[in-house]
């Protein structure tokens, strides 16, 4: 079992990018010009691997070759955009990897990209890259390039060296164990539960019971194992089962309008485990949005884009606007899940107008543009 730290900290010692290993600042998949530049990677890095993994490693910056981290994504969706604009797809994963100089909101992204040995091209035009066009690395860059019948095999043996270095022992995993109840999470209630004899997943968050029924906030589940941070959410509630062979997480959202909120569930998540080693993750969307009648929500988006435009131009807000700021995303996200389809474009706008605001306003918009990047995916 690979523990992808270890994976991460050895392809960083290699330091140059090359033709199975990429690293990136960062990624925004949110815009078409940020999904064809990290569709070119992928496609690039798989024609130039058809027999090994090859890895893009985000959240490191590209000079000093140091660990910033990123925000925790969710791949629930991931793999369809590489299926919808690559032709003989590589499968791919993003596994988000918890280093211990990080905030506790902050990881290291890892995209793991295994070639079907085929050659991949994109299949159809995105932002400034022709349907048809291969991809290939040549050094450290992804380049187009006329496709040669010859690719050769030149990167196995140092993957697989590589790979084998980052191997997971018992001392790692006990350490990581002390280190996410005791040091990480001393404030809040933790467990772990080992599955299969073989798979140590641990769990911390803030507990509470509601009729019967226990929920946690400022949830994180990380599968200790091989290091992978599995869920994070500092604001939404989740609920967890699990039994010998499955662990279930069932998230909750936090929406509403003019004081009427609710708990609304998400998304459930099965993490299977099996006796050969391997474990998959499931999701399921069960998300019905809020219903709110088209009066209330006219006076809110007229309400909602008074604000955006104040902050647009760097008009003062009054005490009520301030007031509404912390759930403009939120409401904008209502509006838009209730037909006002304008309410994209406000929120996609929002981000750098919202950045530069404390007291949980960035996070509440983070946390309100994953959930829509859950129940609306555009390829």
């Amino acid at each position: 079992m690979i523990n992808k730290r270890l994976l991460i900290k050895n392809l960083l010692a290699h330091n140059d990018e090359n033709s199975f290993y990429d690293k990136k600042r960062k990624i925004d998949i949110s815009n078409k010009e940020g999904k064809a530049k990290f569709l070119k990677h992928i496609c690039a890095l798989s024609n130039s691997n058809p027999k090994n993994n090859s890895f893009i490693v985000i959240g490191v910056d590209d000079r000093e070759n140091a660990i910033i981290g990123v925000p925790f994504f969710d791949d629930s969706k991931l793999q369809n955009l590489i299926n919808a604009y690559l032709e003989n797809p590589p499968v791919i994963s993003y596994e988000n990897i918890p280093f211990p100089n990080l905030p506790a909101d902050k990881v290291i992204g890892l995209v793991t990209i295994r070639s079907q040995n085929k050659l991949t091209a994109l299949k159809r035009n995105i932002w400034k890259y022709w349907g048809g066009t291969v991809f290939f690395r040549d050094g450290s860059m992804s380049m187009p390039k006329t496709f040669k019948s010859n690719i050769e095999d030149v990167n196995s043996e140092i993957v697989s060296a590589i790979e084998s270095h980052a191997q997971n022992n018992i001392e790692l995993t006990l350490d990581g164990v002390m280190d996410f109840v005791n040091n990480r999470h001393g404030d809040l209630d933790s467990t772990y539960k080992v599955f299969k004899e073989q798979f140590v997943l641990c769990w911390a968050g803030k507990k509470k019971v509601v009729n019967g029924e226990t929920y946690y906030s400022r949830v994180d589940i990380e599968l200790i194992n091989e290091q992978v941070k599995l869920f994070y959410s500092a604001l939404d509630e989740v609920s967890i089962t699990f039994d010998n062979d499955s662990f279930t997480i069932l998230e909750y959202v936090h929406l509403g309008v003019q004081k009427r909120f609710k708990y609304y569930p998400l998304e459930e998540v099965v993490i299977r485990f099996r006796e050969s080693g391997t474990y998959t993750i499931n999701t399921r969307l069960i998300f019905e949005p809020p219903q709110v009648d088209r009066k209330t929500l006219y006076h809110i988006f007229n309400n909602n884009n008074v604000i955006f435009y104040k902050l647009k131009r760097g008009i003062e807000l009054n005490q009520g606007e301030w007031k509404d700021l912390y759930n403009l995303s939120n409401t904008y996200l209502i509006c838009y899940l209730n037909g006002f389809e304008t309410a994209m474009q406000k929120m996609e706008e929002l981000k750098p107008l919202l950045k530069k605001f404390s007291g949980g306003i960035y996070g509440r918009y983070r946390e309100t543009m994953r959930i829509l990047r859950k129940v609306r995916y555009e390829e």
